[in-house]
């Protein structure tokens, strides 16, 4: 037993060592992989990064340029652009991480199901799905919104479950190409139920698309929750958000385009960054392309 173990343990080593040996190759998946972990660091450790609070207002040094005391100015209430776009990072990655969370977990689950049992409940899944997935995504976010209340938790739920369907498909398809393989009937031979059949031996060998999947779509997540800030649906003033950033900006576009340029920088550089690392992540994943 304890071999075996070691062995299994190698395994997965060897598994992600030869992924991240593929991820290397790919320079700009690892440009922005670097450009990732700077914004986690900056999120995680805003507290001291900023010069200043989010909420910190000085309305006699409003809508001011780039000084010594305010390196890229000032907004409408006189609070530090800089500090706010720091903060904001905290509020915009929650949106993204934790509604991808809510979805990619709700939707493996409802895939595995469909996926693994087939049949009438393949069908039932499939075309609840179908009807849900009817329905525009950033309708849904916004129905959902409205209903539970402007506030990032809200928004969380909103985008989270508004994305399940794109990965319940996923799960399903990457399901239907293991769930006839050898050991599969080998786990059913060994009286193993269903729940541990699916959790021990079909999800860990048809994650792996979802991985790609689950990268890439936390740039839309973050897209998505900036749209519903914009709105006045998501985080709400004054705590300090990209998308709700934009908005505040958007009415001095004229006399003060930086209000709403950097923070719509901040979205496009995070986003892209997230998206191209899921592209390198594909290609490393691809069994064909490993040497």
């Amino acid at each position: 037993m304890a071999k075996d173990q070691t062995k299994k343990r190698r395994k997965k080593v060897s598994r992600f060592a030869m992924t991240w040996h593929q991820l290397k190759k790919n320079k700009l998946a690892m440009v922005c992989l670097a450009v990732l972990i700077c914004i986690i660091l900056v999120a995680v450790f805003a507290k001291y990064i900023a010069p200043y609070s989010y909420e910190v207002a000085d309305k006699s040094r409003a809508l001011e340029g780039p000084s010594k005391d305010h390196l890229l100015g000032t907004d409408r209430m006189g609070r530090d652009l800089l500090s706010r776009l720091i903060y904001g990072t905290q509020q915009s990655l929650s949106m993204g991480i934790f509604a991808i969370f809510i979805s990619a977990m709700i939707g493996i689950l409802l895939g595995s199901i469909a996926g693994y049992f087939g049949g009438w409940v393949d069908n039932l899944i499939m075309r609840l799905l179908d009807i849900y997935q009817s329905i525009p995504m950033m309708l849904l976010c916004i129905t959902f919104a409205a209903v539970l209340g402007p506030s990032l938790r809200n928004a969380i739920i909103a985008i989270g479950i508004s994305m399940v369907p794109g990965f319940a498909r996923m799960m399903r398809a990457s399901i239907l190409t293991v769930r006839d393989n050898e050991y599969i009937d080998a786990a059913r031979m060994c009286n193993s139920t269903n729940r541990q059949i699916i959790l021990t031996h079909i999800i860990p060998n048809a994650i792996s698309p979802l991985i790609v999947n689950i990268t890439m779509s936390i740039g839309g997540a973050v897209l998505s929750g900036a749209g519903l800030s914009f709105i006045g649906l998501g985080v709400q003033s004054p705590v300090a958000e990209w998308g709700a950033m934009i908005s505040d900006g958007r009415n001095f576009m004229r006399t003060n385009p930086t209000l709403a340029l950097y923070p719509g920088l901040c979205i496009m550089i995070t986003v892209l960054a997230f998206n191209l690392l899921g592209d390198g992540l594909r290609d490393a994943l691809d069994p064909r392309l490993k040497n």
